[in-house]
């Protein structure tokens, strides 16, 4: 079976995807075409003109199937290259381009979200990551097209591809050996971690004043403020290097190695963000060990139970954390994370890819 799997804008989470896919079903012949996650706009509307440019011997071939991620622009693609279009077309959705947190002073990405609409119509397989990333690609999509001017009767077709849409994580590697509990439990008790991107969807400004606040009252803590940075970061990082420097005992990111050894030392993984539609980074903290704290909004509440979770608020942070690092034992058990990982899915990634698609 022939794949060709597309990628147009290849973030650290859609390659750790992408490569897992390749390596364990090797019964496949792979063909990858990837681009890398920069120039947002263009890479979302522009991927078919640069595969068409660049890669017309390889999309010229015959496939089985395309496995797409949802940037892709794949109804353009298979107008370029007719061909396609006899193959099963799958198309994941690592994110929706409808519900990511817009500022109020930035008009909504149409584009994006058209290209997103269109690969999904377009497809005989439509997966996400999460329950949560479906639902609000749909209510988003439907609220959409409500404000255009055509009055398109949508909800149907729309409800029947919520329906039909199936729902795959993106799986954790399994460990080679489990996390051992004493020593996650006391190595770093005390430690808070980010291990987010450094950019403003986030929410880094409610992260740092909770530990603003943490400081101010004397909590002891440890600071590790690890992730991905990009240029033009937010200037509340800097800000809170200065701010919270007695607490800093990682800044910045970590090659692979070592940062799986800092989270395997435990302590407290916290999120406060606007945005996420499954969150691999929090994931893989609480596999290695660390005690992840998350907000009740977008995809948290159907993956963490409710003593891993927190109102949303700045002020419900400060207390949990408070009571985490001065009381450990309010803190709950290690997050069992083994429902997530690879063995639990494959058998149903095979079935995704091999099926034969629905007339």
């Amino acid at each position: 079976m022939r794949v060709l799997l597309l990628s147009a804008y290849e973030a650290v989470s859609h390659r750790y995807w992408a490569d897992q896919l390749v390596e364990r079903f090797d019964e496949f012949e792979w063909t990858r075409l990837s681009l890398a996650p920069c120039h947002f706009a263009w890479r979302v509307r522009g991927n078919p003109l640069g595969w068409w440019l660049k890669e017309r011997e390889t999309l010229a071939q015959t496939f089985d199937v395309i496995l797409a991620t949802s940037m892709v622009d794949l109804t353009t693609l298979v107008g370029l290259f007719p061909h396609l279009g006899r193959a099963k077309k799958i198309v994941y959705f690592h994110e929706n381009q409808f519900a990511y947190p817009s500022a109020s002073d930035q008009p909504p990405p149409v584009e994006a979200m058209m290209v997103n609409l269109y690969a999904a119509l377009a497809a005989d397989e439509v997966v996400f990551n999460t329950g949560y990333n479906r639902d609000s690609f749909i209510d988003g999509a439907r609220a959409f097209l409500k404000r255009m001017p055509d009055n398109l009767p949508a909800a149907k077709p729309l409800e029947a591809l919520r329906a039909r849409a199936r729902v795959l994580p993106v799986p954790l590697m399994a460990l080679d050996a489990p996390v051992d509990e004493h020593i996650a439990e006391n190595k770093a008790i005390n430690r808070i971690i980010w291990n987010h991107r450094w950019e403003h969807d986030k929410n880094p400004e409610d992260f740092f004043a909770a530990l603003y606040d943490l400081s101010d009252a004397g909590v002891a803590f440890e600071l590790a403020v690890v992730g991905q940075r990009f240029r033009g970061e937010p200037a509340i990082f800097e800000q809170a290097r200065e701010r919270l420097s007695a607490h800093i005992v990682r800044w910045g990111p970590l090659e692979t190695t070592a940062y799986q050894a800092l989270l395997r030392e435990g302590g407290i993984v916290v999120s406060t963000t606007w945005h996420e539609f499954q969150g691999l980074a929090l994931l893989e903290a609480a596999q290695h060990g660390a005690r992840p704290l998350v907000p009740n909004r977008l995809c948290f509440p159907e993956l963490y139970p409710e003593a891993y979770r927190y109102d949303g608020s700045r002020e419900a942070l400060v207390e949990r954390l408070t009571a985490w690092l001065t009381q450990p034992q309010c803190r709950p058990p290690a997050l069992d994370t083994r429902g997530l990982e690879w063995p639990q899915w494959e058998a149903r990634y095979r079935e995704l890819i091999t099926a034969r698609s629905s007339p």
